[in-house]
Order: C-alpha cells, then sequence, then structure tokens
C-alpha cells in the first residue's frame, strides 16, 4: 500500500488530540509530507482484561497513521507489565505473573479491531515485548542502564512525592522506562505514540536510539481526559469507560461523567468535527443545559463503537429510565422458583459481585425490589410469572421470574 501525503489528513494527525511531539512537530509533519513509510506504535500493557476508552485515543491516533498507509505496531507490555508502570503512583504496582498478562490480553486484538484494521492491504501488526526483554543478559542490562542517571530517575513526580512522604521506591522500578525504551530499539521505530503522563517513558526510548540505533525516534504526547480535579479518567480514578461494555452501559457512564470532561472527549473520543465541537463548547458557555450537549457525546461515542442502531436505543432507553425514572422494557430474567435469600440472588443475577458488596448496598439504601426500598439484609425474595423487578443504584435492573 503506497503513502499518502493528503494535507488535511496530516494536519489531523498532528493537532487533533495532540499536546506535544518530540524534538518538534515540524519534523514529523516533513517526514509525513515525503510520503515515506513511518514505523510506529502504542504500547500497552496488559494489566487488566479491558481495552478502555484511554486506550482507544491512543490506537485512533494509530488508526490515522495507518489510513495513510504507514506501519502501525500494537505492543502488548507481556513483560513490562509484569514490573508494572509505576507513572503517578504513589506507590508499587503488584507484579504479574507471565501467564496473568497473556491471560489478561487474550481478547485485546479482538476489542481493538473495533478499531485497527489487522487484515486487508495494510493490517496493524501485534508484538510482544516478552519475546525480546526477556532475552537480554544481565550485562546487556547494565549496559543500557548507563545510558541514565539516578538523578534523572529522581526527576519523575511520583517518586519525587514518594521521597518526601517516605515511602519506599524499588529498584525494579526504575528498569520500567529502561524497558520501555528498549521496546524501540527491538522494534527499531520511527515515532512512538502514547498519553502524555508516558512523555518521560517515551523519551527513555530517544534517549536508547540514539545510543544504540543512531537514530532519531519522534514521540507524540496525547492530551489526558482529566476531571476538575485534574484526575485522568481511569479503573482507579473514576470514569472507566470499557470498549467491551454494552452500549446502554457506555451510554450511562459517558452521562455520569463530570460536564468538565464533556468538550475534550468530544475531541478525544468522537469523530464529530473540530468546528462542530467549537459550536458546542460555545452553547454550554451560553448556557445550554450541558446534559444535552452530554447526550449528543454520548450517542457519538456508543455510535463510534457499536452502531447507529445501538447508539439511538441506548439514547431513548437513558430517556425512559434515567429521565422519566421508569423502568426499562427489557430486562436479564433470573429464575427465582423458590424462596431465596435477597443477598444470594442479588449475586447470582450479578447485580453484584459479592454478599459483603450487596450488604452494602442494601444498608446504603441502594438496593429496590418492584420500586420499593430493601431495608432487610435478611429478606427472601421468589419470582412470579409476570416478574418481580430487581434494581441496585440507578442502571441496573433484573426480572426475577418462576
Amino acid at each position: 500500500m503506497s503513502v499518502s501525503k493528503d494535507q488535511n489528513k496530516i494536519q489531523e494527525i498532528l493537532t487533533r488530540g495532540v499536546e506535544q511531539v518530540y524534538p518538534k512537530s515540524e519534523m514529523l509533519g516533513a517526514r509525513l509530507k515525503e510520503g515515506k513509510k513511518l514505523r510506529l506504535y502504542v504500547g500497552i500493557d496488559p494489566t487488566g482484561k479491558d481495552l478502555h476508552i484511554g486506550h482507544a485515543l491512543q490506537l485512533r491516533k494509530l488508526k490515522q497513521f495507518q489510513d495513510l498507509g504507514h506501519e502501525v505496531i500494537m505492543l502488548i507490555g507481556s513483560f513490562t507489565g509484569m514490573i508494572g508502570d509505576p507513572t503517578d503512583k504513589s506507590a508499587a504496582r503488584q507484579k504479574l505473573t507471565r501467564q496473568q498478562v497473556l491471560e489478561n490480553a487474550a481478547t485485546y486484538k479482538k476489542q481493538a479491531s473495533r478499531i485497527l484494521s489487522f487484515s486487508g492491504k495494510n493490517p496493524a501488526k501485534i508484538m510482544f515485548n516478552h519475546k525480546w526483554l526477556g532475552k537480554l543478559t544481565f550485562e546487556e542490562i547494565v549496559d543500557l542502564a548507563s545510558n541514565f542517571t539516578v538523578q534523572q530517575m529522581l526527576e519523575r513526580d511520583m517518586f519525587d512525592r514518594r521521597l518526601k512522604e517516605g515511602k519506599p521506591i524499588y529498584l525494579h522500578e526504575f528498569f520500567y522506562p529502561l524497558m520501555q525504551g528498549y521496546d524501540s530499539v527491538a522494534m527499531d521505530v520511527d515515532l512512538e505514540v502514547g498519553g502524555s503522563d508516558q512523555t518521560f517513558n517515551m523519551l527513555a526510548g530517544r534517549t536508547l536510539m540514539k545510543a544504540v540505533n543512531n537514530k532519531e525516534k519522534m514521540v507524540m504526547t496525547l492530551k489526558l481526559i482529566t476531571n476538575d480535579e485534574g484526575k485522568k479518567m481511569s479503573k482507579s480514578e473514576g470514569g472507566f469507560v470499557a470498549l467491551n461494555d454494552a452500549p446502554k452501559e457506555m451510554y450511562g457512564k459517558i452521562m455520569a461523567m463530570d460536564d468538565s470532561v464533556i468538550i475534550p472527549y468530544f475531541e478525544l473520543a468522537t469523530d464529530v468535527s473540530m468546528s462542530e465541537i467549537a459550536g458546542k463548547k460555545i452553547q454550554m458557555e451560553q448556557g445550554v443545559n450541558p446534559r444535552d450537549i452530554k447526550a449528543d457525546l454520548a450517542f457519538a461515542v456508543v455510535r463510534l463503537f457499536h452502531d447507529e442502531k445501538s447508539a439511538q436505543v441506548a439514547r431513548e432507553h437513558f430517556a425512559t429510565v434515567f429521565q422519566k425514572h421508569e423502568t426499562p422494557e427489557e430486562m436479564n430474567e433470573v429464575n427465582v422458583s423458590a424462596p431465596e435469600p435477597i443477598l444470594d440472588v442479588l449475586v447470582r443475577s450479578r447485580l453484584v459481585m459479592s454478599k459483603n458488596e450487596a450488604r452494602r448496598m442494601i444498608e446504603q439504601g441502594g438496593v429496590k425490589l418492584d420500586g420499593a426500598v430493601v431495608e432487610n439484609i435478611d429478606l427472601t425474595v421468589e419470582g412470579t410469572p409476570e416478574g418481580k423487578v430487581l434494581q441496585k443504584g440507578k442502571r441496573h435492573f433484573v426480572k426475577l421470574v418462576k
């Protein structure tokens, strides 16, 4: 596949969602306009089984390069994932085994195929970094480490905070940027794309590429979606939207987000034009209800990762359940043919993950049966032919039948 030099698409690549390009944007722009095929990658550590919107932002940027004809790689951190990226962490991550990280990554290709094309004339590649990092000798690691100083590592914000708070910094955590940097060397890439919180690690790759391959590797950092407190939208900080989420769940999660993320989300997670997004920003500044703009956002995201029909159904479902306070027409059914403790029914219906969570939800008034708040954790329930509605929180319903 030949490389396209479409000026509008190149401009979109260089600007939309981009925070900074190292060493400079003009250099990458010139390379793209030459029409020479670039090799670039996004790295994903398999610390969980779900890819999420944060991953999608990076994979969507990769897709823009793929559409122009460049060689793109989705790198699975099958080795670095065992170490755990210390970025923005106040304590060391729990180390994982090789088996755990490979199990977590088992469906990544299927999930990422919502964005990248893994077949056709210019298929995206998948690589695993244990294939080279696991083979490095101690002598080679020492040689790579000689390109960095302890002072450089300690400049990282989270390490500085830990020192001031008297919290430990483990030696293996210093190896993470070294290992990520070596990924660039092993794959001999021209460019790495990642969130701006990964700048330190990605620039470590620039250092090693110059030292080992005598090559200028470029780095593109992308904006992060953060709330009013500056916290990243993630599983640990809240606002986690998985690519595997069902349309109604995805729509509801976006509607529950802070109003402050609406415009950044439009730019980073949708295909809505920048001119239209600017118009929505003006509407919000002029007093239009943010909920209405957020509904447009939720629709655009669900349409992108599912389809138009699913987005429409999700929008109607949300309006029925949350704006009109009605129960949904379609619910999963759970057979409860004999009296059964409500704690067991909540777990069996998968409304909660454990009896402890079930108790907590009831104690907090978060469980309803046919619209009435359940107050007794020892309550027994039984289904009916027409079905009783068991509800957890605002968005989760099942019908108890017999």
